[in-house]
């Protein structure tokens, strides 16, 4: 559970694992975050759906507060072309617009990145922003690249050493449209 006070109202949220029930929400919310982000595909909601058929969500944590789901993140495993096990990407990662900028996203960030240490997970890989995960010790790693984008972009955090090197590939599920 965190508590923040954002102007003068408690936020009482809660960080959970998804259930069934929490699917459509969770389609819906991801679908609202990304509508207008400049640097988005806007089929990242189509990506979650994917990763769940393809059984390869590893991990999928909702954020809740007054009983809405307002956040959602996925973490999926990802193949290393040196034969590194253990390694995920983290994402898509999505907040409500409504709720954003009130923490919830690191809430999710720190949440998941324990339940990867706590399941003996390598590392995690990420596509995004530097200035906001580099607070999470993420960094662009020169000997670990996802092919086709900015490398600096293209950010890791090593769990357990040794820190994988070579080409990344997400699951095919991160192609999904529909």
């Amino acid at each position: 559970r965190i508590h923040h006070i954002i102007k003068g109202v408690l936020l009482n949220c809660m960080i959970r694992t998804e259930t069934t029930a929490d699917h459509a929400a969770i389609h819906a919310l991801t679908e609202a975050a990304f509508r207008e982000a400049p640097h988005s595909s806007h089929t990242e909601q189509f990506i979650v759906d994917a990763l769940r058929t393809r059984g390869e969500l590893s991990i999928s944590l909702v954020a809740e507060t007054q009983g809405q789901v307002v956040g959602h993140i996925a973490l999926s495993p990802v193949t290393v072309s040196d034969g590194s096990t253990g390694w995920f990407g983290l994402g898509p990662i999505s907040v409500v617009p409504a709720w954003q900028g009130q923490g919830i996203g690191a809430a999710l960030m720190r949440a998941a990145l324990e339940a990867l240490r706590q399941q003996g997970a390598h590392g995690c890989v990420l596509l995004g922003e530097p200035a906001y995960y580099g607070r999470f010790g993420f960094r662009a790693e020169p000997g670990l690249v996802l092919p086709g984008v900015p490398a600096e972009y293209f950010q890791a955090l090593c769990l357990q050493p040794p820190l994988a090197q070579g080409e990344v590939q997400y699951s095919p599920a991160f192609e999904a449209t529909a």
